[in-house]
Protein backbone atom coordinates (compact mmCIF):
# COMPACT_ATOMS: atom_id res chain seq x y z
CA UNK A 1 0.00 0.00 0.00
CA UNK A 2 1.20 3.63 -0.58
CA UNK A 3 2.27 5.78 2.23
CA UNK A 4 2.00 9.23 3.00
CA UNK A 5 4.93 10.91 5.22
CA UNK A 6 4.69 14.23 5.89
CA UNK A 7 7.79 16.11 7.95
CA UNK A 8 7.61 19.17 9.14
CA UNK A 9 10.73 21.21 9.53
CA UNK A 10 12.40 22.62 13.29
CA UNK A 11 12.74 26.28 12.74
CA UNK A 12 15.99 27.53 10.61
CA UNK A 13 16.61 23.95 9.96
CA UNK A 14 18.01 24.80 6.52
CA UNK A 15 21.74 24.02 7.48
CA UNK A 16 20.73 20.51 8.74
CA UNK A 17 18.70 20.32 5.90
CA UNK A 18 21.71 20.89 3.72
CA UNK A 19 23.99 18.56 6.04
CA UNK A 20 21.80 15.58 6.39
CA UNK A 21 20.77 15.95 2.60
CA UNK A 22 22.94 13.30 0.89
CA UNK A 23 22.00 10.53 3.41
CA UNK A 24 18.17 11.47 2.54
CA UNK A 25 18.31 11.08 -0.63
CA UNK A 26 20.47 7.80 -0.87
CA UNK A 27 17.08 6.22 0.97
CA UNK A 28 14.85 7.84 -0.90
CA UNK A 29 16.93 6.89 -4.30
CA UNK A 30 16.44 3.22 -2.87
CA UNK A 31 12.76 3.32 -2.84
CA UNK A 32 12.81 4.70 -6.13
CA UNK A 33 15.62 2.16 -7.07
CA UNK A 34 12.78 -1.00 -6.37
CA UNK A 35 9.35 1.30 -8.00
CA UNK A 36 8.05 1.76 -4.03
CA UNK A 37 8.38 5.71 -4.59
CA UNK A 38 5.56 7.41 -6.28
CA UNK A 39 6.95 11.04 -5.33
CA UNK A 40 9.19 13.28 -2.99
CA UNK A 41 9.92 16.70 -2.37
CA UNK A 42 10.35 19.24 0.23
CA UNK A 43 7.99 22.32 0.78
CA UNK A 44 9.43 25.93 -0.27
CA UNK A 45 8.95 28.09 2.27
CA UNK A 46 8.46 31.03 -0.13
CA UNK A 47 6.27 30.79 -3.80
CA UNK A 48 9.65 29.74 -5.31
CA UNK A 49 11.26 26.27 -6.63
CA UNK A 50 14.50 27.42 -4.60
CA UNK A 51 13.70 29.55 -1.88
CA UNK A 52 17.03 30.29 -1.02
CA UNK A 53 17.78 31.03 2.55
CA UNK A 54 14.28 31.18 3.60
CA UNK A 55 14.65 27.51 3.37
CA UNK A 56 11.88 24.94 3.52
CA UNK A 57 8.60 23.75 5.99
CA UNK A 58 9.51 20.18 5.39
CA UNK A 59 9.01 17.18 3.15
CA UNK A 60 6.39 15.14 1.62
CA UNK A 61 7.04 11.34 0.42
CA UNK A 62 4.45 9.16 -0.97
CA UNK A 63 5.74 5.27 -0.92
CA UNK A 64 5.05 1.89 -1.25
CA UNK A 65 5.51 -0.31 2.12
CA UNK A 66 3.93 -3.44 3.56
CA UNK A 67 2.29 -1.85 6.54
CA UNK A 68 1.54 1.09 8.04
CA UNK A 69 4.24 -0.05 10.71
CA UNK A 70 6.94 -0.33 8.69
CA UNK A 71 6.04 3.19 6.74
CA UNK A 72 6.93 4.52 10.33
CA UNK A 73 9.52 2.89 11.22
CA UNK A 74 11.44 3.72 7.44
CA UNK A 75 9.89 7.61 8.42
CA UNK A 76 11.39 7.27 12.13
CA UNK A 77 14.79 6.23 11.12
CA UNK A 78 15.20 9.25 8.18
CA UNK A 79 18.80 11.21 8.53
CA UNK A 80 16.34 13.94 8.72
CA UNK A 81 14.79 13.30 12.13
CA UNK A 82 18.41 12.30 13.03
CA UNK A 83 19.62 15.49 12.61
CA UNK A 84 16.87 17.51 13.73
CA UNK A 85 15.30 18.80 10.82
CA UNK A 86 11.89 17.38 11.20
CA UNK A 87 9.90 18.44 14.19
CA UNK A 88 7.59 16.08 13.40
CA UNK A 89 6.88 13.18 11.04
CA UNK A 90 3.06 11.68 9.96
CA UNK A 91 2.70 9.18 8.24
CA UNK A 92 -1.36 7.51 6.64
CA UNK A 93 -2.32 5.64 4.01
CA UNK A 94 -2.50 6.80 0.69
CA UNK A 95 -5.20 5.42 -2.07
CA UNK A 96 -3.73 6.84 -5.06
CA UNK A 97 -6.67 7.58 -7.54
CA UNK A 98 -4.69 9.66 -10.52
CA UNK A 99 -3.20 9.34 -12.78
Amino acid sequence: MWYAITGIDTPDSLEKRLQARPAHLDRLHALKNTGRLLLAGPFPVIDNEDPGSAGFSGSLIVAEFSSLTEAQQWADADPYMAAGVYASVTVKPFKKVLP
